[in-house]
This record gives structure tokens, C-alpha cells and sequence, in this order.
């Protein structure tokens, strides 16, 4: 990629930096987990791409974290890495039973689409919390695992929520996984 067009799409971007930061970022197989905060620094080094904006890259970032091959990779014991592959933490227990929920909900989501019948649409889930009515800062409860989780809201979009967990993970997530 040595033209300076702007990256349009995150399959690129993620391909741009695992020619950036091959320790880091890879195009195919397991991938490595990240560190925490990893954003930051890649907008950081970044900043002076033209190629790349913050908001693709926030987009591919999560893309590329809730991929399946990427939850695979979070084991226990498993080390995080930083832009340059240096290790930046260990995987905590929350973070890999979260990893591996997330990719059972993936796979059960993509696996029951296929078992329905074609002429039955599915029926849309009521949230039970209205992400509009959501305030940045605001204290709320968040299944995970089944299990609710005091959260802080850190992100309104119009379709989830960023929170952030007691332990500071970050978490997207729609509104049926929010309690009341």
C-alpha cells in the first residue's frame, strides 16, 4: 500500500496496519490480543496519516477485536501486546470469559440465522433500556455473561453503548444487554 489515497474500508485498514505493525496487527490467523488503550496509541503514531481517520480506526479496531479469530486468542495467560509486540498485561479472567461469550453469542447469532425458515422474519428484541435516553457518565448495569456488571457509560451511538467496566475494560453493546 504506498499510494496516498484515504483508506475506505477497515478490511484495508487492518491490512495497512499489519504492514505497520507486524508484531502487532495480523492479516490472517490467530491474532495476538491487544493492549488495552490501544486506540490511543495508534492515533497517536498515526496522526499524521493522511491515509487514516480516527473514525475509520475506531471502526476497524472494533471490527478487528470481535472478530472470531481474534476472541479465539484470548486464553488465560495470555499476554497483550502494544504496537511493537512488547508484552503490555496479562489477559484477566473477566476479560477471557467475556471473550469467549462474545463468540458463542457470534457464532449461536450466525448459526440460528441460517437454521430459520425463509419466510419467518425474526422477531426484533425490545431493549429493555432506551440507549437515547443514556447520559455519558451514567452508572448502569450491563449482562455479561449472563450476569449483570456495574458499568459507566463512556459512548452513545444509535445502535450500542460503550462501557466501561469496573476492572476498565470497555465493552460495546446493544441495548437488550442493558438492565434497568
Amino acid at each position: 500500500m504506498e499510494n496516498n489515497e484515504k483508506i475506505s474500508n477497515s478490511k484495508e485498514l487492518i491490512a495497512y496496519l499489519s504492514e505497520l505493525f507486524p508484531a502487532c496487527f495480523i492479516s490472517s490467523g490467530e491474532a495476538r490480543p491487544l493492549k488495552i488503550g490501544i486506540f490511543q496509541d495508534l492515533a497517536a503514531r498515526l496522526a499524521d496519516d493522511p491515509r487514516v481517520s480516527k473514525t475509520l480506526l475506531r471502526s476497524a479496531l472494533r471490527q478487528y477485536t470481535s472478530s472470531w479469530r481474534y476472541l479465539h486468542g484470548l486464553r488465560p495467560g495470555a499476554l497483550r501486546v502494544d504496537l511493537d509486540g512488547n508484552p503490555a498485561g496479562e489477559l484477566t479472567e473477566e476479560h477471557v470469559s467475556h471473550a469467549k461469550s462474545s463468540l458463542k453469542d457470534s457464532k449461536d447469532k450466525v448459526f440460528a440465522s441460517r437454521r430459520k425458515t425463509p419466510n419467518k422474519p425474526a422477531k426484533p428484541k425490545k431493549p429493555k433500556v432506551e440507549i437515547s435516553s443514556l447520559k455519558i457518565g451514567q452508572q448502569i448495569k450491563v449482562l455479561i455473561s449472563k450476569s449483570p456488571m456495574t458499568a459507566n457509560v463512556k459512548e452513545v451511538t444509535r445502535d450500542d453503548v460503550q462501557v466501561e467496566l469496573a476492572s476498565g475494560m470497555l465493552v460495546r453493546v446493544k441495548a437488550e444487554h442493558l438492565v434497568p
